[in-house]
């Protein structure tokens, strides 16, 4: 997606080096339409520079730095000299991720879409989350609710996040507890099942986590969670303990959650 309006003076823009002069080099901007900046001699290279070619070539993709811009002159003034490696890298990543998302846009909502109803989905997208990328990520994570402040249809969002599911790799954690169960009652094995069951969550567990019980050894069973950050994986942890316990409590048993597995003489 290309923004159709004017970079701002002190951003860092992606451009294509389309023609190298005496007196500096001109260069097609990669995410505005149809704008175009001067990089002067002066602001390619620190130092005395001999030849600009030294330096730069056509086609390179460059990052760099809005000075200034003109609007009633249609002029952007650039400087390749004042972005540093780590600021390079980081755009250059943001604007490949931008690329993605523009992709998994057709994905979405089919490549036959209109532009204007093309960008008024993106809008929603980037006014929500602050990129496209970003949009598409938190809906793999979180699904429907990350869109939920947007004005996009029931469609559109179902749409966006079956596809966010299927393309969008996102950062996992996961975290281990364990939980004792023991039910003298009559019902015995029946409520220990029963408190596995409300451990598991019943079906209720949020789309982006992955809760797993398994059986360690009488009367430990252990809880591994599998979430998109430490803070929801904690919280799904205990939650999963507490309902367990909860519910062999009931049955007139007891449930005692622990983070460590326990040895045999303990």
């Amino acid at each position: 997606m290309k923004y159709s309006g004017w970079p701002d003076p002190g951003e860092l823009v992606v451009g294509k080096i389309d023609e190298i002069e005496d007196f500096g080099v001109f260069v097609d901007l990669e995410e505005y339409e149809d704008k175009r900046g001067l990089i002067h001699i002066s602001e390619v290279a620190s130092g005395w520079i001999k030849n600009v070619r030294d330096h730069v070539r056509e086609g390179q993709i460059a990052v760099c730095k809005v000075l200034d811009v003109d609007e009633s002159h249609e002029q952007i003034d650039l400087s390749l000299k004042d972005v540093n490696d780590h600021q390079r890298s980081e755009k250059i990543q943001q604007w490949k991720n931008e690329q993605k998302a523009d992709n998994w846009m057709d994905l979405a909502v089919g490549e036959e879409i209109d532009d204007e109803d093309y960008t008024a989905i993106a809008n929603e997208l980037i006014g929500v989350h602050g990129s496209l990328y970003d949009g598409f990520k938190q809906s793999a994570i979180h699904g429907e609710e990350a869109l939920s402040d947007t004005n996009l249809s029931d469609d559109e969002i179902d749409a966006i996040v079956e596809t966010a599911r299927e393309n969008v790799s996102v950062p996992y954690v996961n975290v281990t507890g364990y939980v004792d169960l023991e039910n003298p009652s009559p019902s015995g094995v029946d409520g220990i099942r029963e408190a596995l069951e409300a451990a598991e969550g019943n079906g209720d567990i949020p789309d982006e986590v992955d809760l797993e019980v398994s059986y360690v050894g009488a009367p430990e069973y252990r809880i591994k969670v599998k979430a998109p950050n430490y803070k929801t994986a904690e919280a799904q942890l205990e939650e999963s303990a507490r309902r367990a316990v909860v519910a062999i409590e009931g049955h007139d048993g007891d449930g005692e959650f622990h983070r460590e597995r326990r040895t045999d003489d303990e």
